[in-house]
């Protein structure tokens, strides 16, 4: 397997590709208060919280923690109460350039949803519990989230019962954090190429969210099965992370997931964990993890092409709309 000192010189290639997959802790200044600053509404949106006449993609700013974060807002043409996607990039990379990986707005314009792309810290995430040194301050990301969340509820007309969130690579175990740390915020999440962290920096699942995990079977940077003991790197400690199928098993136990059933697909291997009591329904609070045939460190799907060394990109399964399904119902 190669090691992240053997393919940091791609990263100028693929910027965000390395990005989730190394399951980073969030680099940045210690946080000097756990709620938002006062900030004004994102450009578009009435102090109301009433959605004014503007383009439907917008650069905006949120003062939480002492720092100015900032995020790309992609509005949807209906109206009333919408549902919120938050979309973590990759390490290295940002929010534009998963927007063109994964071109989650056009798929969830279609289905009247928003998107917010957060830009991370250091173009980084804090998707461990672990203090460093480059990154003191874990849980500096958790909490930026909860306000973004509560800003978009306030000033785009998120609906809060609507929540959701997704990533890759180090951003895919973000959106897995936040939905082990602060399961009652979200009706969903989804990681491509992203792992829970494991070890001294082990974040664990605490309640019932529905979770998926597509997962390239041939990811040769942060592989499926894991990095229990991962090599040490001067610049960026890199943590250990659990396997795939183990990420999506921690979720399931917390949640009461029953026996997994795992079926063929076009291209991809799908496993299924649903509640053991059954209660909800057949589509209720389900786990899937996608193991996907002949993909690499890649969003499958996608359009962009991944630098040499991160492995292949597959066809026969579309990762976005596959989420996005598995949000609203579709996919369960």
């Amino acid at each position: 397997m190669r090691s992240f000192r053997d393919l940091a010189p791609r990263l100028s290639r693929w910027p965000g590709a390395l990005a989730l997959a190394l399951v980073l802790p969030l680099a940045g200044c210690s946080a000097d208060s756990s709620r938002p600053d006062a900030a004004p509404p994102a450009s578009g949106a009435s102090s109301t919280g009433a959605t004014a006449t503007a383009a439907p993609e917008v650069r905006a700013e949120l003062r939480v923690d002492g720092h100015t974060r900032r995020y790309l807002l992609h509005r949807p043409a209906a109206d009333g109460r919408r549902p919120l996607v938050i979309a973590f990039h990759g390490r290295g990379g940002g929010a534009a350039e998963l927007r063109e990986k994964s071109r989650l707005e056009r798929a969830a314009e279609e289905r009247g949803m928003l998107v917010a792309f957060p830009e991370g810290l250091d173009q980084g995430w804090g998707a461990g519990t672990r203090a460093t040194g480059q990154r003191p301050d874990p849980g500096v990301d958790v909490r930026f989230t909860e306000a973004l969340i509560k800003h978009l509820v306030r000033t785009e007309h998120a609906d809060p019962r609507r929540v959701y969130v997704a990533g890759f690579s180090n951003g895919g175990s973000m959106a897995l954090r936040i939905a082990a740390e602060r399961p009652g915020l979200l009706a969903g999440a989804a990681s491509v190429s992203g792992q829970l962290a494991a070890g001294d920096a082990a974040v664990k699942p605490t309640g019932t969210v529905p979770v998926m995990v597509v997962y390239g079977a041939d990811d040769p940077v942060r592989p499926l099965a894991g990095l229990p003991s991962p090599p040490p790197d001067p610049e960026e400690p890199i943590l250990p992370s659990l396997s795939a199928r183990d990420t999506a098993e921690a979720f399931a136990a917390a949640g009461g997931g029953g026996d997994p059933v795992t079926r063929a697909r076009k291209g991809y291997d799908e496993t299924v964990w649903r509640p053991k009591d059954g209660h909800g329904g057949p589509d209720a609070d389900t786990v899937r993890l996608l193991v996907v045939h002949d993909a690499g460190h890649t969003w499958p799907g996608t359009t962009v092409a991944p630098p040499e060394g991160f492995g292949p990109v597959s066809k026969d399964l579309d990762a976005t709309g596959a989420i996005l399904d598995f949000f609203t119902g579709r996919g369960r």
